[in-house]
C-alpha cells in the first residue's frame, strides 16, 4: 500500500490493484497470485536498474482487465464470503494472532479416513534431509543440506509434513508389522535424529497459554503408538530436554510412563451430597476483570412524534385515498431477473384488488351460514420472493376484510428446515386458509392425486388463489369497513428463536400505523418518492418500509427481487439511477457485492439519493462493507450522510435508525472484546488484536423511551459504560407473542429497575433482542444480538463475532461460500462453542485440518476462549433458511442427534485435565499342551492335527501323543484309578477371565466332590431330572454341570451348543419346551441372541407348540456385574409364552471359584438395589431410592451356595470392611480352586489368590481372592432354614476398574452411558492406557457416520462421569472380542489397540 501510495500511479492501475486486493481479501487469488500481479501492475512504474528498460518495455502497456461479467461468475461460482463478516482491520489482527502462534506448531495427526474412502498416501515419499553435514547444496537424497539456520526448519518441516501425510495411510496394510516397523519405525527413525529439547520449547510455550486444554484429532491412523507418541512428545510432560528419541516406540512411551505419578485420592468427605464443586473446576470470579464504573444511565427519549395534519388515521383509509385520488399513481414495479420492469401495480389497482380479496375472503370460503374466515380470525400468506405485488394485493385485502395476516416463507418440500416449527405456529394461530399466488400454488410439492400434500407439523389448510381472475367481483353495495387505527391485531410476524421454535408476534393496528408515523417522520418521507427495495418485503425493515410506510405516504417501490441480485448484484444501483430514487433499503451484503462488481457500469450516478438504510447496520461487521461502498462510490455522486445504518427486532419492530441531515451526529467506537466478554465498555486503541468496531444506529424513534437493562435475572439498569440488553417503551412496538402470555410477560410488559429498585416507569418496556449501549449525544450503538448470546465460564461471547474471527483466516481456501455456523451446547453445566462449516469441494485433507488447527488458534487469541467442537461438513449439505444462509438450530439440532455426517472434526474441551492411570502389564499363560502328558479327542480332529495345514501353524513333534477316543482299545483296564490323597489334583479348568488371563485353575478331588453336592443341594437336583444346559462345556460352571454334576446326581444333561444359535436362535428354547425341562442354564450371549433373534416371532414360537412354563430356574452362568436390562427384556419377551418372571435369575464364579452364587429354587427372589453412583467412584456404598439422581442398579447375582462363606475385604489393606464399604469378595469354600497351573512353576505371583489372610480380626480363616468388587447386604428375606438372606452384590471386577481422577470407575459404567448416545453405536469397551481413557465403539452404519459419534461420546462421558475421554476408536461391528459367556475381553482389545489390530474407521485423540 505504502509504495503504492507513493508512486505517480494511473488511475486505471490503482483501480486495478484496489480491485486485486479485493480479490485477495475474498480468497479468489492466492497470496503468491497476488504479489505476481500486483508487481506485474507496478513494475511497468518502478525505477529500474541500468540495461532493465529494453526487457521491462513490454511490461509498460496497461494490462488487460477480463470482462467484468466474466471476473464476477468467475467470483460467484468460487464461492463468496458471508460479507456480514467483512473487516480488514479483524482480519489483519487474526493474521497477527496467527503470526504468534507460528512458532508453536504442533505434531499431531492430521484428520484423515479409513483407505476405503481416501487414496493412499506413501509416507515413503517424504525423505527428511540429512543434517550431518554442512552442505549447502539440496541436490540428491542424503547428501546436500541446506545451512545450519535453515536446518531446524526444514526438519521441522519435513516432520510436519510426515505426521499429516502419513497418518493418511491404511491401517490395513500396517496390521501384520511389529509395533516398531513400517510408516510408524520410519517416523521414529525420523524422531531420533532430532532433539525434543528446541521442539518442545515451542509446544511448551503454546501450552502456557492455555494449559488447561486438550484437543480430539480425528485420524484413521494405522500407528495410535505413532499418533499418541506425537501427541505425548509436543504435550511437554516430563523432562526430555536434549534427550534423543529412541527408534523403538514402545521404549519411548515406557520413558513417558516412568515419568507420570498417579494421583492420590482425595481425603473422604461428605462427596455425595454434592459432588459439583469436587468433580470440575469451578470457575473462580477474575478479581482483575473489568467492572462498569459509569453512573446509572438515563431513560433516552426520541424527539416528539408530529402528528402531521394530513396523516391518514388508518393504513386503509390512506389506501383509500391515494387508491381514489390518484389511482393511476404508480405504487410498486417488479422486476424479472433480467433486470427489466415485469409490472406496475398502481394505487388504483391496489384499492379495487385488495377490496377483490376482502370480499371473497369473507364471502367465498364455506357457506353464508358458517363461513371459514370470520373478522379477527388468521389466515396464512404464502408468496415466493418475488412476487411482491401479489402478496402487498393479499396484505391489505385481509386488513380491509379485518382479518389476521401471517406472512411464512414458501414451504418447497415437505421437509424444508424449519418447516415444522412454521407448522406449529399456523396451529397454534388456529390457522385453516392460506392465500396464495397462481404460480406459487403451481409450485408446490403435489401428491399423487395433484392435491398439496399436508406439510409435516402444519394444520390442514385450504389453499386459496388470490389472482383477479380466480376471483368473484364483489357486489356494488359491498364497501369494506375502514375504521380507524385501533388495538385489534393487525398482521403477525413470525419469529424463530435461538432453540428454532417460531413464535408469533401480534402487530396491533394503532402500532403499525404508529410505527409507519415513525419512519416518516425519522426518514423525512414526502409523496411520490421513489424508494429501491432490496429486502424481504414479507418481514422486518422490508416489510415496514416497502409494502407499509411507502402506501401511507404514496411512495412508489422498486422491489429488487433476491433470484435478480444474484445474477446482477449491480441491479439495485441501476434502478437508482434510472429512477432517480431517493431511498434505497439494503443490506450490507448487497452494498459488498456491487462492490465486487461496480466495474460493469461506467455511468453510475447517485447524486438523487437521499438515503440508504442499511437494514443490518446494528451488525458491528456491517461497517467495513460501509465504509468501503462509500469509498468507491463517493467519486459517483454518493454522500457520507446519506448512509443511514438502522436497528430492529421482530418485538420492538425500528429500534433506532440514522437521520439524513446534512451533517448528521455520527460515531464509532473501537472496543475492547475483552471488556465486552465482562459486559462493559473499554475503548481501546485499533493496535490491539481483539477488538470491536462499532458504528452507530442513530438515535431513538421519535415518540419513543429507551434504556439498557442487564440481560440476566431482574431488569435492573445498566450503568453508561455497561453493555445490556436494549428495551423500549412506545404505542409503535409488538404487543404480545400469540397466545403464549409467559413469554410475552417476560418480553412485552418489562419494567426497568432504577438504582433504588422501584420501577422507572409505570409504561411497560419491549426488550428488543438487541445487546448494545447508548453513547454521547443520545447515539444508539449495537454490539450484538441476546440470540447469538453464549456464556462460557461466565464471559460473554458473540456468535458472530467468533464466525467473524472464522472468516479472517483464509476462508475461501477451504470455506464453502464463507457458510458457518456457530453455536453453544452444554456440557457439563456450561456453555461450549461449536463451530460447524461447509467444506469447499477441491480442499486437500492436510489443507482442511491446518485451517482448523489455525482456527482454534485464532479464536483462542482474538476471543480468550476455547472451541469445544469445530466441524467441516461437505458443501451444500448444511440445512438452509428460506433465502439460502444456514438454518442455525436446525444444524445444532443434527449434531447434538449425530446425524450431522461431517468429513472433519476437531474437539476441545477447555478446563480439563487428564490425569495418570499406571499401565498394568497383561500376563499370558503359555499353551497348557507343552506339558500334557497326552491329547485326547474325536477322529475328526485327529486327522485335522495331522494335516498339512496344521503342520504349517504348529510344528506337530511339539505335541504330545494324541488319542482317538474314538478308537479306544476293547481291553478292560486291570483297575480304576482311586486317588490316594483327597486334595490331588483332579482335574485343570483352562479359561479366559474377564481381564484377558488365560489361566488353568487346580481343581482337587475333594473340590470337585464338594462343588457337585453343593449345586446338588442348592438346584435340588435328582436322577430324575433333566438339565438344559447352552453354554461351553469345556470349563468352568457349563463343564462341571455338564460332566460332573449329571454323573454326582444322575440327572440327565441336555447340551444345546451356543454356535449353533447363531443359525437357529429358537433352538435351545425349542429343546427345553421339548424335554420339558425345568432347570437351565446358559450365558448372556445366548441370552442376547434370544432376545434379538426371537423378538419378533414370539406369536410364531407359541403356535409351534413352545411353552416355557414349566421352566423353573433359568440362570445365566457369568462373571461379571448382572445386567439387569437383558434379563428383564427377556423375562417380558417371553412372558407371553409361560415364562415366569421370577425363574430368570444369575449366578456369580470367577477363576478362584467357579461358583459363589447361584439362585436355587427354593430361596427368596432376587433383589434390586439403587446405589449412588459418586459414591461408588470412593468406594462407598450409599443406598437411594430408584429414579434418583446419579442412581445405579445392581441385582443379586443369585443365592449364596451351601458350605461358602464371604467376606469383603479392602483389597490394599487385606482388613474387612463394613456394610457401607464397597470392596474386594473374598470366598472361603471347599471348593475353591487350588491355585493357578504354571509352566515355569512359579506360583509365588498368584499364591495370594488362594490362600490370603485377613490383616487383622479373623486371621485364622484361608480364603481365596476373587478380584470383584463388591457388598454384601443383610436382606429382610428368609431363606429357606429360616435365616435372614444375606445378598451379594458385584459391581465390576478390580484388575478392569480405572483409577482416574483419585476415583475408582467401572468400565460397564461408562460403556452404558456410551451405546445411549446415538443409535448407530451397537456395542461399546472402554479401558486404560497410559492417562487416557480409551473407547472403542462398533458402529453400525456407512463409515461416513463415524464422525458423528466422537462429539456425542465425548459429551456423555463429560456429562455423566466427568471424565475427559482420551481416545475415541470408531471400529466396524464384530472387532471388541468377545468370549464365549458373552464377556467383553478389553485387556484382549486393548492389545489389539496398540498392536494397530483393529483397522478403524476413525481414531479420535485427545491432546
Amino acid at each position: 500500500m505504502a509504495d503504492r501510495d507513493a508512486l505517480p500511479l494511473p488511475l486505471e492501475v490503482r483501480a486495478r490493484l484496489a480491485e486485486l486486493e479485493l480479490e485477495l481479501s475474498e480468497g479468489d487469488i492466492t497470496q503468491k497470485g497476488y504479489e505476481k500481479k500486483r508487481a506485474k501492475l507496478i513494475g511497468a512504474y518502478l525505477p529500474q536498474p541500468p540495461g532493465l528498460e529494453g526487457s521491462m518495455a513490454h511490461e509498460r502497456r496497461p494490462p488487460m482487465a477480463p470482462s467484468a461479467a466474466s471476473r464476477y461468475h468467475r467470483r460467484r461460482s468460487s464461492g463468496t464470503r458471508d460479507e456480514r463478516y467483512r473487516s480488514d482491520v479483524h482480519t489483519e489482527a487474526v493474521q497477527a494472532a496467527l503470526a504468534k502462534h507460528k512458532e508453536r506448531k504442533m505434531a499431531v495427526p492430521m484428520p484423515s479416513k479409513r483407505r476405503s474412502l481416501v487414496v493412499q498416501t506413501s509416507m515413503d515419499a517424504y525423505t527428511p534431509p540429512d543434517t550431518s553435514s554442512g552442505s549447502e547444496e539440496e541436490g540428491g537424497q542424503g547428501e546436500g543440506t541446506p545451512t545450519s539456520s535453515q536446518g531446524s526448519v526444514s526438519m521441522e518441516h519435513w516432520i510436519s509434513r510426515a505426521i499429516h501425510q502419513g497418518s493418511t495411510t491404511s491401517s490395513s496394510s500396517s496390521s501384520t508389522q511389529s509395533g516398531g516397523s513400517g510408516a510408524a519405525g520410519r517416523l521414529a527413525d525420523v524422531l531420533a535424529q532430532t532433539h525434543i529439547g528446541k521442539s518442545g520449547n515451542h509446544v511448551s510455550s503454546f501450552f502456557s497459554s492455555s494449559s488447561s486444554s486438550f484437543t480430539i484429532f480425528i485420524t484413521s491412523t494405522p500407528q495410535p503408538l505413532l499418533c499418541l507418541l506425537c501427541v505425548l512428545m509436543s504435550s511437554s510432560m516430563g523432562p526430555f530436554s536434549g534427550v534423543p528419541v529412541s527408534s523403538r516406540v514402545s521404549a519411548k512411551i515406557q520413558q513417558l510412563v516412568n515419568t507420570l505419578k498417579q494421583p492420590r485420592r482425595p481425603p473422604l468427605r461428605e462427596f455425595f451430597v454434592d459432588d459439583f464443586e469436587e468433580l470440575l473446576e469451578v470457575q473462580q470470579p477474575d478479581p482483575n476483570q473489568p467492572r462498569p464504573e459509569g453512573a446509572l444511565m438515563l431513560t433516552m427519549r426520541g424527539e416528539q412524534l408530529g402528528v402531521v395534519t394530513n396523516w391518514p388515521p388508518s393504513l386503509e383509509a390512506a389506501l383509500q385515498r391515494w387508491g381514489t385520488i390518484s389511482p393511476k399513481a404508480p405504487c410498486l414495479t417488479t422486476m424479472d431477473t433480467n433486470g427489466k420492469p415485469l409490472y406496475v401495480l398502481t394505487y388504483g389497482k391496489l384499492w379495487s384488488r385488495s377490496i377483490k380479496v376482502a370480499y371473497n375472503i369473507l364471502h367465498k370460503l364455506g357457506t353464508k351460514q358458517e363461513p371459514m374466515v370470520r373478522p379477527g380470525d388468521r389466515v396464512a400468506l404464502v408468496f415466493p420472493n418475488n412476487d411482491p405485488a401479489a402478496f402487498m394485493v393479499a396484505f391489505y385485502g385481509c386488513l380491509l376484510a379485518e382479518v389476521v395476516p401471517v406472512p411464512i416463507e414458501v414451504p418447497l418440500t415437505r421437509k424444508d428446515a424449519g418447516s415444522q416449527q412454521i407448522g406449529f405456529l399456523l396451529g397454534s394461530c388456529g390457522v385453516t386458509v392460506a392465500l396464495t399466488s397462481d404460480a406459487c400454488h403451481k409450485g408446490l410439492p403435489k401428491g399423487p392425486t395433484g392435491e398439496i400434500p399436508q406439510f409435516k407439523g402444519w394444520p390442514k389448510l385450504l389453499w386459496f388463489v388470490t389472482e383477479s381472475k380466480h376471483l368473484s367481483k364483489p357486489p356494488r353495495d359491498w364497501f369494506p369497513h375502514i375504521k380507524d387505527a385501533n388495538n385489534d391485531t393487525a398482521y403477525i410476524e413470525y419469529k424463530t428463536c435461538k432453540d428454532g421454535s417460531v413464535l408469533g408476534v401480534t402487530v396491533m393496528r394503532i402500532a403499525m400505523l404508529t410505527h409507519c408515523q415513525a419512519l416518516t417522520q425519522a426518514c423525512s418521507y414526502t409523496e411520490a418518492e421513489t424508494i429501491v427495495n432490496v429486502l424481504d418485503f414479507k418481514k422486518d425493515v422490508g416489510l415496514w418500509h416497502g409494502i407499509l410506510t411507502s402506501v401511507m405516504n404514496m411512495m412508489h417501490v422498486i422491489s429488487i427481487p433476491y433470484s435478480l441480485m444474484k445474477v446482477n448484484p449491480l441491479s439495485w444501483i441501476q434502478k437508482v439511477c434510472q429512477y432517480k430514487a431517493k431511498v434505497a433499503c439494503v443490506k450490507s451484503r448487497d452494498m459488498h457485492w456491487a462492490l465486487v462488481a461496480h466495474r460493469d457500469q461506467r455511468d453510475i450516478n447517485l447524486t438523487s439519493l437521499r438515503m440508504l438504510v442499511v437494514a443490518d447496520g446494528s451488525n458491528p461487521w456491517s461497517i467495513s462493507s460501509c465504509d468501503a461502498f462509500l469509498n468507491v462510490f463517493q467519486s459517483k455522486g454518493l454522500r457520507p450522510e446519506v448512509i443511514c445504518p438502522c436497528a430492529s427486532s421482530p418485538e420492538a419492530l425500528t429500534v433506532a435508525i440514522r437521520r439524513w441531515a446534512p451533517l448528521p451526529p455520527t460515531g464509532r467506537g473501537v472496543l475492547s472484546m475483552q471488556g465486552l466478554s465482562h459486559g462493559v465498555i473499554r475503548v481501546d486503541s485499533e493496535e490491539r488484536l481483539s477488538v470491536l468496531t462499532v458504528q452507530d444506529v442513530g438515535t431513538v424513534m421519535p415518540g419513543a423511551l429507551m434504556c439498557v437493562v442487564k440481560p440476566e435475572g431482574v431488569p435492573q439498569l445498566c450503568r453508561t459504560d455497561e453493555i445490556g440488553e436494549l428495551c423500549v417503551c412506545s404505542i409503535a412496538t409488538g404487543t404480545s407473542y400469540y397466545g403464549l402470555s409467559g413469554m410475552t410477560k417476560n418480553t412485552f410488559e418489562v419494567f426497568p429497575m432504577g438504582g433504588n429498585g422501584a420501577p422507572i416507569s409505570e409504561y411497560p418496556f419491549t426488550r428488543t433482542g438487541l445487546l448494545g449501549f447508548v453513547g454521547p449525544g443520545g447515539l444508539v450503538f449495537i454490539a450484538g444480538k441476546m440470540d447469538g448470546l453464549m456464556v462460557v465460564s461466565g464471559r460473554r461471547h458473540n456468535a458472530d463475532d467468533i464466525v467473524a474471527t472464522a472468516l479472517a483466516v483464509e476462508p475461501m481456501k477451504f470455506v464453502y461460500r464463507g457458510r458457518i455456523a456457530v453455536f453453544s451446547v452444554t456440557v457439563l453445566h456450561d456453555e461450549r462453542i461449536v463451530v460447524v462449516a461447509e467444506q469447499r469441494p477441491d480442499s486437500t485433507e492436510e489443507d482442511s485440518f491446518q485451517w482448523m488447527s489455525r482456527v482454534l488458534q485464532a479464536i483462542d487469541s482474538i476471543h480468550g476462549v476455547g472451541v469445544f467442537c469445530l466441524a467441516l461438513v461437505p458443501a451444500n449439505t448444511l440445512p438452509k433458511t428460506p433465502l439460502g444462509g444456514i438454518h442455525l438450530s436446525e444444524t445444532k439440532q443434527l449434531f447434538l442427534e449425530g446425524s450431522l455426517h461431517p468429513c472433519n472434526v476437531l474437539m476441545h474441551r477447555s478446563d480439563c485435565c487428564l490425569l495418570w492411570v499406571p499401565v498394568r502389564r497383561l500376563q499370558h499363560c503359555h499353551h497348557p499342551v507343552s506339558r500334557s502328558a497326552c491329547v485326547m479327542t474325536t477322529q475328526v480332529i485327529c486327522k485335522l492335527l495331522r494335516s498339512k495345514e496344521a503342520s504349517a501353524a504348529v510344528d506337530v513333534r511339539m505335541w504330545p501323543p494324541v488319542l482317538d477316543t474314538d478308537d479306544l482299545p476293547k481291553k478292560k483296564p486291570p483297575q480304576l484309578y482311586k486317588p490316594s490323597n483327597p486334595d490331588t489334583l483332579a482335574y485343570l479348568d483352562f479359561s479366559v477371565s474377564t481381564t484377558g488371563m488365560l489361566a488353568g485353575v487346580k481343581m482337587s478331588h475333594t473340590a470337585t466332590s464338594a462343588f457337585c453336592r453343593s449345586i446338588k443341594l442348592q438346584c435340588e437336583l435328582y436322577p430324575s431330572r433333566e438339565v438344559a444346559i447352552c453354554l461351553d462345556p469345556y470349563c468352568g460352571l457349563g463343564f462341571v454341570l455338564w460332566c460332573l454334576c449329571s454323573v454326582y446326581s444322575g440327572h440327565q444333561s441336555i447340551l444345546i451348543p451356543p454356535s449353533e444359535l447363531e443359525v437357529n436362535p429358537a433352538l435351545w428354547l425349542m429343546a427345553v419346551s421339548q424335554f420339558r425341562v425345568r432347570d437351565t442354564f446358559c450365558s448372556y450371549s445366548v441370552m442376547e441372541l434370544c432376545t434379538k433373534g426371537l423378538g419378533l416371532q414370539t406369536e410364531s414360537l407359541k403356535s409351534r407348540g413352545l411353552d416355557l412354563s414349566r421352566v423353573r430356574t433359568c440362570v445365566v452362568v457369568a462373571e461379571e456385574r448382572p445386567r439387569i436390562a437383558l434379563t428383564q427384556s427377556f423375562s417380558k419377551l417371553f412372558k407371553d409364552l409361560g415364562l415366569h418372571p421370577r425363574a430368570v435369575s444369575t449366578s456369580f464364579g470367577c477363576r478362584v471359584n467357579l461358583a459363589i452364587c447361584l439362585q436355587g429354587t427354593s430361596g427368596p427372589d432376587p433383589t434390586t438395589v439403587y446405589v449412588d453412583m459418586r459414591a461408588l467412584r470412593h468406594d462407598r456404598v450409599r443406598l437411594v431410592e430408584r429414579g434418583s439422581p446419579h442412581s445405579l442398579p445392581l441385582m443379586e447375582s443369585g443365592k449364596i451356595l451351601p458350605g461358602v462363606r464371604i467376606i469383603i475385604a479392602n483389597p490394599e489393606t487385606k482388613g474387612p470392611l463394613g456394610d457401607s464399604h464397597l470392596g474386594e469378595i473374598w470366598v472361603h469354600s471347599a471348593h475353591n480352586g487350588s491355585g493357578y497351573f504354571t509352566v515355569y512353576g512359579d506360583e509365588a505371583l498368584q499364591s495370594d489368590h488362594f490362600n490370603s489372610r485377613l490383616s487383622f480380626g479373623d486371621t485364622q480363616t484361608v480364603w481365596a481372592r476373587t478380584g470383584y468388587l463388591g457388598f454384601l447386604r443383610r436382606t429382610e428375606l428368609t431363606d429357606a432354614s429360616g435365616e435372614r438372606h444375606d445378598a451379594l452384590y458385584v459391581v465390576g471386577a478390580l484388575d478392569e476398574a480405572m483409577e482416574l481422577r483419585g476415583m475408582r470407575y467401572h468400565p460397564i459404567d461408562i460403556e452404558t452411558s456410551v451405546i445411549r448416545a446415538h443409535k448407530s453405536i451397537m456395542e461399546c469397551a472402554v479401558f486404560p492406557w497410559t492417562n487416557l481413557l480409551v473407547v472403542v465403539v462398533e458402529l453400525e452404519g456407512s463409515e461416513q457416520e463415524a464422525l458423528d459419534l466422537v462429539p456425542l461420546v465425548t459429551n456423555a462421558i463429560l456429562e455423566e462421569h466427568y471424565l475427559i475421554v482420551g481416545v475415541v476408536v470408531v471400529v466396524d461391528i464384530g472387532v471388541i472380542p468377545i468370549n464365549s459367556r458373552g464377556e467383553k475381553q478389553r485387556m484382549h482389545l486393548r492389545d489389539g489397540f496398540l498392536a494397530d489390530q483393529l483397522d478403524p474407521i476413525y481414531v479420535a485423540y485427545n491432546m
